[in-house]
């Protein structure tokens, strides 16, 4: 085992330090240790900094579990550098346990030789038998081939806060900043940003914020002025040649929820978002209910059943409606989505994904409700479907989503995950004004109304806000008139107008642009096709493969359905295709029975997101198998 010792001060100058090009971070404590917190503060310094960066916050289910136990473990890890950051990374290059259950789950997924920075005070044995060691860690070798910092943080943060006299309970709070203020020596960033934003959180509690404050400090300050012996001399990770413009970090239910906004406002139409509280899709509510000011109306419904129909109800009145929920939510919506199918109003409708099935582990990830949004609903009730495969595509896929909704009278699902809402990158804010509007168009001529007439391009129906004079007609889940939208049992008429909803689909694959081919060759031995949240591990896996010389493609599936009118003609220019997957193969199943092509499916159903290696080495081994 390396311990860090101390050296003298003054040696940790920008001269003294290393230059990295990427380095993972992974915050651990007990989920009352504000982890969270903590990884958010680093993350926005180190945007700040001009890094590219991903995030993975990874915590537990349960609101308050037992204090140090391995259940209560909470976690924040952030991959940042001067290069393209596209996932969260593998294994951390640094770890920092704040408890015994901290360290226990965690120095597993640690890099070999990897730092691991330890809070010594929390290591008693009671702490040890609850997080289920029976010998010490510090002490019987399972830190070997770790480099460690073991600090008593808890008795350095009481230290550091004691003269501004708070309590004892209110200091040991503390030392989350203490850790993040050695973490901030560790890699030069700048703490100020952090008091500032202190002083403005505990505005009402000063004395809370300068507690923080001087815990921030003091860890800091360890780093700076204690000794650190061997090669740990602090490390510089350069700026990355990120594109001109305004910047910010953003998780992608902010982006969702900007997106919509944005959506509606392009259409020209008011939007109205009603969900009831679940998670992992929670986050999208509490974004939009702070954009009041922006005319969005937010409506907190009793449960899933009424959220989707208020949204219904408000696109019946001419309104963009929008719900939002989880796998489980979904399915207590399907109903009323395929009201919608059959009023041909648009409907956006997030699905943020969790682990499955049931309650199952609400705040992990998964993309197991595809087949679910394709088809879980009763009847042929046909709607489009789009994936958003990062933070930042959530803002665009949003306005995708308005687009097709309000363009072709359609509901319309957004399938993001518990990974994606709640991580966050730097995301370049966007000019609206230089985006191009696509303005809905009512329908206010009573002249040969016909509420189930049809546009000739779009197959959407005239959309008319009850009241226009002239214009009454009716609406609901009862089979309609291909016309007159009257009740309407005839087998014909049925017919038709399956057929007709259907075919709206066609009309939309003619509408969305072909599928292009995300890295690599556009033919050859292998390509790799994904969707949704494995964008990141699959691109950062094939481009690192192509640099290596593997004859190797990477695409990737936005819209979901329809699917890519050219989907299956650029699918066959391969020999084989495989499909990384949270779940046990939907998508390889669907791309299989559409496009009869070679599709095997690498699939990982743990709540965790793909790591790179895990796809580069799926992907060497189908080489390998081919050159046979």
């Amino acid at each position: 085992m390396t311990t860090i010792t101390l050296t003298s001060p003054g040696q940790h100058d920008a001269a003294a330090r290393e230059l990295l090009d990427s380095v993972v971070v992974r915050f651990a404590g007990d989920s009352g240790d504000g982890i969270q917190l903590t990884g958010n503060r680093f993350a926005s310094v180190t945007a700040l900094a001009g890094n590219d960066l991903a995030t993975f916050p990874d915590f537990p289910a349960e609101i308050r579990a037992p204090v140090g136990t391995t259940y209560g473990v909470s976690a924040f890890q952030i991959n940042f550098g001067a290069r393209a950051i596209k996932t969260s990374g593998d294994a951390p290059d640094v770890l920092v346990a704040l408890n015994p259950a901290a360290l226990k789950v965690e120095l597993s997924r640690l890099k070999p030789g990897g730092i691991v920075i330890i809070d010594t005070g929390t290591f008693t044995e009671r702490n040890l038998n609850k997080a289920g060691y029976t010998t010490n860690p510090l002490t019987d070798g399972a830190l070997a081939g770790y480099r460690t910092i073991e600090v008593d943080v808890s008795k350095l943060t009481l230290e550091a806060v004691r003269p501004l006299g708070v309590s004892k309970h209110t200091a040991l709070r503390c030392k989350n900043f203490w850790t993040l203020g050695l973490v901030y020596w560790m890699f030069g960033r700048d703490r100020g940003v952090t008091a500032e934003w202190l002083k403005k959180k505990f505005a009402d509690e000063p004395q809370v914020g300068q507690a923080n404050i001087a815990a921030l400090d003091a860890g800091h300050a360890f780093g700076e002025t204690a000794e650190i012996n061997g090669d740990l001399t602090g490390y510089s990770v350069g700026p990355a040649a990120l594109a001109p413009g305004l910047y910010r970090t953003i998780t992608g239910g902010e982006a969702l929820a900007w997106g919509l906004v944005v959506g509606a406002h392009l259409a020209g139409l008011k939007l109205f978002f009603a969900s009831y509280p679940i998670t992992p899709a929670s986050p999208l509510l509490h974004a939009l209910a702070k954009l009041r000011p922006l005319g969005v109306a937010t409506f907190q419904a009793e449960d899933e059943i009424a959220a989707v129909c208020a949204a219904i109800g408000a696109s019946y009145a001419g309104s963009l409606g929008v719900t939002s929920s989880s796998g489980p939510g979904i399915a207590l919506k399907g109903e009323a989505m395929g009201l919608a199918v059959a009023a041909e109003l648009p409907l956006v409708v997030v699905n943020t994904q969790r682990a499955g099935p049931s309650t199952g582990m609400p705040t992990k990830t998964e993309q197991s409700d595809l087949m679910q949004a394709l088809y879980g609903r009763h009847g042929e009730s046909p709607v489009a479907v789009l994936a958003a495969r990062a933070p930042f595509d959530c803002f665009d896929t949003a306005i995708e989503a308005v687009r097709i909704a309000t363009k072709f009278m359609i509901p319309v699902i957004i399938l993001s995950d518990g990974y994606i809402a709640n991580a966050a990158q730097p995301w370049r804010i966007p000019a609206v004004e230089k985006m191009t509007p696509f303005p809905v168009r009512f329908r206010t001529d009573p002249e040969n109304f016909e509420p189930y007439a049809r546009d000739p391009q779009t197959l959407a129906r005239p959309w008319a806000v009850p009241g226009t004079p002239g214009l009454e007609h009716r609406l609901g889940g009862l089979e309609k008139d291909s016309l007159t939208g009257a009740i309407s049992y005839d087998p014909a008429n049925h017919q038709r107008m399956t057929d007709t909803r259907a075919a709206k689909l066609d009309r939309i694959a003619e509408d969305i642009p072909p599928q292009t081919v995300e890295a690599g060759p556009d033919s050859g031995p292998l390509a790799v096709v994904g969707w949704g949240s494995t964008y990141g591990p699959i691109n950062r896996a094939v481009t690192s493969l192509i640099e290596r010389g593997y004859n190797v493609a990477h695409i990737h599936l936005h819209h979901l359905c329809p699917l890519p009118r050219n989907l299956g003609e650029l699918l066959r220019r391969y020999d084989h295709v495989l499909v990384p997957e949270m779940n046990k193969g939907q998508l390889v199943t669907l791309l299989r029975a559409n496009y009869l092509v070679p599709a095997e499916g690498l699939n990982k159903i743990s709540g965790q997101p793909f790591k790179i290696g895990e796809i580069e080495a799926a992907v060497l081994a189908r080489l390998e198998q081919t050159a046979k």
